[in-house]
């Protein structure tokens, strides 16, 4: 049994108030053949009226379940098998199917994790707006309810809402997909709101106009906001309450900020040595050591000596190699279409310059719509440049055609942002890492086979992985498995698009550990895309800046970090939630 640390609640929370939400002793089964596998096992916290809590914990502690057997959205395997949840005194896990859906949507709002699989690809995103308007009564009348959903969009962050509305879910981003789905799970203006990881598809600062919304719904309407999260920093920063889980159960729960500055339990500890924060100085480009306690020696110690010897090695490639990837005057204008014959220019990357030496990243940070991700598919020639060039070891990519584009996509590898989607459920893991070999031609079945073995060995997964499928794997198990099919043509540069945004602390830790390892082993030159800048602290040696299709600023990390020059880079640093907030050790 798991032993549990709850600390005493502070005045501001311990009330004589009637609980919002009181969770009794849940216990969650997945029905299988062979039985009941338990999910969660006898958790228990509570929420009064205004109250913010979150719960964190790994991928598979059982943190969304609990949030989804709430409103009575748990997979058709799933079943409430003990305990309570009570929502104003009455029990939900006795309510039936007419009250639940009364109660779901209007009093318990609800926003998932998933902005890319969550919105209908074939309805408009003002069908699907006021669809959800209706069903919960919230306005009656073609006017009102389209009103009513123009203003959902507006309160969601988003920009020329009645002209939004005509849109369909491929023609936005993941952020702005997110921001819908935060728009409709706030439309009845709930009394609790589930938010399951509400911000991880978002950049820093629409993030930070997001959640400055919930917290108004909270003071304003008196909406108690109930996180589901991996973002310490997020934790610390919104929620006065927090939850931690480990394996189905609490481990540990209290007020955020005493829990997150000295951690009891083990696994607290852990999840909180993982966060990449600002106020953390785990970052492989610090020159000299930094403790809290001179002279003391540590493990942590002896990791930042570690990094630093890292670092100082990729400063001294970079002196010898000024310019493995060179990008000059980079543009890229997309054709609009209109209506009828007319068109108009979007000109998605502007002039964008930069280098990057050998066997060191560089980071491409900036708001979602920056272009940093089109320069992210015109070094992999996943699209065309419209001006400018990109240069690899001398060599320009824009003209490369046949075989010289074949012989250059077996040199520079991506890994893309979701480990779901990027991996065909239906070819085995074995198969899914051979697949590049295969169709490059290199070696035979049973070389091949040997270099899958090779590859999991280097990603730190077991080789008995090899007859699974993606359906039967964690995020980080398939990103660690998208990183070996990068690795199995042993490329020169890999370009990493928000490859560790959808993870939780402790895989999303372990990946770029890895990363690091292979860059430090292989001699690997990194291009990674991110809306994360605690992420780009802890992995990148260099940084540049993007806003509206050009770099406003660039330099060594701790240079961009230190110093900012520009506003809006400013504006992206101090919007990282947790930036101020010193984590315990």
């Amino acid at each position: 049994m798991t032993s549990t640390s709850t600390r005493p609640e502070s005045a501001s929370t311990a009330s004589s108030q009637t609980p919002l939400l009181e969770i009794k002793g849940l216990k969650i089964g997945f029905k299988t053949q062979s039985g009941y596998v338990d999910a969660v096992r006898g958790v228990d916290f509570t929420m009064m009226p205004g109250e913010r809590l979150a719960i964190v914990g790994e991928s598979g502690s059982g943190k969304s379940t609990t949030a989804t057997s709430i409103i009575d959205l748990l997979p058709g395997a799933g079943e409430v098998t003990g305990g309570q949840i009570l929502f104003e005194g009455k029990d939900l896990t006795k309510v039936g199917p007419a009250e639940m859906q009364a109660i779901r949507g209007r009093e318990i709002g609800y926003v998932p994790q998933d902005p890319m699989s969550n919105l209908n690809p074939v309805w408009s995103i003002g069908f699907q707006v006021e669809e959800a308007i209706r069903a919960n009564g919230i306005a009656t009348g073609k006017q009102a309810v389209r009103a009513r959903a123009v203003e959902v969009l507006k309160e969601a962050g988003l920009g020329d809402a009645d002209q939004r509305l005509k849109q369909f879910p491929h023609q936005f981003s993941g952020g702005m997909r997110q921001r819908v789905l935060i728009g409709i799970g706030l439309s009845s203006r709930p009394k609790l709101l589930i938010a399951d990881e509400p911000t991880s598809a978002l950049d820093v600062t629409v993030q930070r106009r997001i959640l400055d919304h919930l917290e108004t719904l909270t003071r304003d309407y008196g909406t108690s906001v109930l996180f589901i999260t991996h973002d310490l920093g997020l934790a610390a920063e919104r929620a006065e309450k927090l939850v931690v889980m480990y394996k189905g159960q609490v481990v540990e729960s209290g007020p955020s900020k005493e829990i997150l500055a000295n951690p009891q339990h083990p696994y607290t500890q852990r999840l909180v040595a993982a966060a990449p924060s600002l106020a953390s100085r785990r970052i492989q480009s610090t020159i000299e050591p930094t403790h809290s306690h001179a002279g003391e020696v540590s493990a942590e110690g002896a990791d930042d000596a570690e990094l630093i010897a890292r670092a100082q090695q990729r400063e001294e490639l970079g002196r010898k190699n000024a310019s493995y990837i060179q990008v000059d005057n980079l543009s890229k204008v997309y054709r609009i279409r209109q209506g009828g014959f007319k068109t108009t220019e979007l000109k998605a990357v502007d002039e964008v310059s930069f280098a990057i030496p050998r066997g060191t990243t560089m980071a491409l940070v900036g708001e979602s719509g920056s272009g940093k991700s089109t320069v992210a598919k015109l070094v992999l020639q996943l699209e065309s440049i419209t001006s400018g060039t990109v240069q690899i070891d001398g060599q320009s990519v824009g003209a490369l055609k046949g075989k010289e584009l074949f012989d250059f996509r077996r040199r520079v590898q991506p890994v893309f942002q979701d480990p779901y989607g990027s991996l065909d459920p239906m070819y085995s893991v074995g198969n899914t890492i051979a697949e590049p070999l295969v169709t490059h031609g290199i070696g035979d079945r049973k070389s091949r086979q040997a270099r899958v073995h090779e590859l999991l060995d280097q990603v730190s997964l077991p080789v008995s992985m090899v007859n699974r499928y993606p359906g039967e794997l964690s995020g980080g198990q398939r990103q660690r498995i998208a990183v070996a099919r990068a690795l199995a043509l042993k490329p020169d540069v890999i370009v990493l698009d928000e490859a560790v945004s959808a993870l939780d602390v402790l895989v999303q830790g372990q990946v770029l550990d890895l990363l690091t390892d292979l860059q430090t082993e292989l001699g690997l030159t990194y291009l990674f895309i991110t809306h994360d800048l605690a992420v780009v602290r802890l992995i990148a040696d260099n940084v540049c800046v993007m806003q509206k299709g050009r770099i406003v600023e660039a330099g060594t990390t701790d240079e961009i970090f230190a110093n900012p020059a520009q506003q809006y880079t400013r504006e992206l640093l101090e919007a990282i939630p947790g930036a101020n907030f010193e984590f315990g050790r």
